[in-house]
């Protein structure tokens, strides 16, 4: 826990997330940051996305980054369906290292989920 006049950095923050909810691994809440990233350029604004248009960096940065192998990563790091993005997303807002705006909900993620058997195919053909 922070103590006041001291600021925590965000691998601190993200330890006390993983001490708390042992679902993922660092690596999944690595991976949803820079897929924050990937969404901001798609969308050309920096701050804010909604949960569909992470979910929509989240797939295509992953699709970049792993191909074929992505839902096998992903099994690996605890995520087994598309939705516990949400999960890590409101871990992080809750651990201070993300934002939100009022009418940003979890079941948002689920609304924008994607199957994951069938979105880890090469679409650029």
């Amino acid at each position: 826990m922070e103590r006041p006049g001291e600021r925590m950095e965000p691998i601190e923050k993200i330890d006390q997330i993983l001490e708390r909810d042992t679902r993922y691994r660092i690596e999944a809440y690595s991976f949803v940051l820079e897929a924050l990233g990937h969404a901001m350029v798609q969308t050309g604004r920096v701050g804010h996305v909604t949960a569909a248009e992470l979910m929509a960096g989240i797939r295509d940065h992953a699709l970049d980054q792993f191909g074929a192998l992505a839902k096998t990563v992903f099994n690996h790091w605890g995520i087994t369906q598309s939705s516990q993005f949400g999960d890590i997303v409101f871990n992080l807002i809750d651990a201070g290292l993300l934002g939100k705006r009022p009418e940003d909900r979890r079941e948002d993620f689920d609304a924008a989920s994607f199957d994951f058997d069938t979105e880890w195919v090469d679409r650029s053909s």
